[in-house]
């Protein structure tokens, strides 16, 4: 399956990441709602589907730290390397570990996925919670995680999915397109409106087939979990 390169949200990157910056007060509060509360799962699920105790890992796109919280409260020995190109979701992600529970298990650098700032060969583990989506260009993004990982290395990809079905597609679509927007409206008033640019970034999202092309382009093997027929999806990749 050809797959086209111009998979990423390129031109529109810049505008999406203003938006999460505008987001930032609510951001926890609306993700919860609009993922009708199955986000934290389907991290937890993610994280010990392709995350060991031990492990170096690599949370691309980390934000807040929801993913990074999760993993270090799983696994008891596991270190991880929180990377986001916002500096302000870093901060706060700093200030909620600074409790000193996680002390010397983290670390933060300001990045985007297509050129991370490590040498070849450095982590056990990548994962993307709810971020691969905004890669301003998929097929590089994906180049660089599995320069970065270790052989037998994982990534893991925890996002919304594309489903290949195209009934199941349109209706994924239009909870998307209308049904988001209010619910986010509900949870945090004018400033939830903002998360309709989510919209934008499904539009140009590979559907779940050919993310597993892209995918296997690098990869040697591939597990794919699916929730909520296609809507909800976990990609598993191992760097052999």
């Amino acid at each position: 399956m050809m797959v086209s390169t111009r998979m990423g949200l390129r031109d529109e990157w810049g505008s999406i990441i203003s938006v999460l910056r505008e987001i930032i007060p609510v951001y926890d509060k609306v993700n919860n709602v609009i993922s009708l509360g199955r986000a934290e799962e389907m991290r937890r699920l993610g994280i010990v589907e392709g995350v060991e105790d031990g492990y170096l890992v690599l949370d691309a796109g980390s934000g807040f730290g929801n993913m990074s919280k999760s993993m270090l409260s799983i696994f008891p020995n596991v270190k991880v390397v929180m990377l986001d190109p916002i500096a302000e979701m870093l901060y706060l992600a700093n200030e909620r570990m600074e409790d000193g529970k996680y002390k010397g298990r983290i670390s933060l650098v300001s990045g985007i996925f297509e050129y991370i700032p490590f040498k070849s060969n450095t982590f056990d583990a990548i994962v993307c919670g709810y971020s691969f989506r905004d890669a301003v260009i998929m097929k590089d993004a994906i180049r660089e995680f599995h320069r970065v990982l270790k052989d037998n290395g994982r990534l893991i990809i925890v996002d919304i999915g594309k489903p290949d079905n195209p009934f199941v597609r349109l209706g994924v679509t239009l909870y998307i397109r209308f049904i988001l927007a209010i619910l986010a409206f509900f949870a945090a008033g004018r400033l939830g409106l903002k998360f309709a640019a989510i919209y934008d970034t499904y539009k140009r999202l590979p559907k779940n087939s050919e993310m597993i092309a892209m995918l296997r382009e690098r990869f040697g093997s591939i597990r794919f979990v699916s929730r909520m027929l296609g809507a909800a999806i976990i990609f598993i990749a191992s760097k052999h």
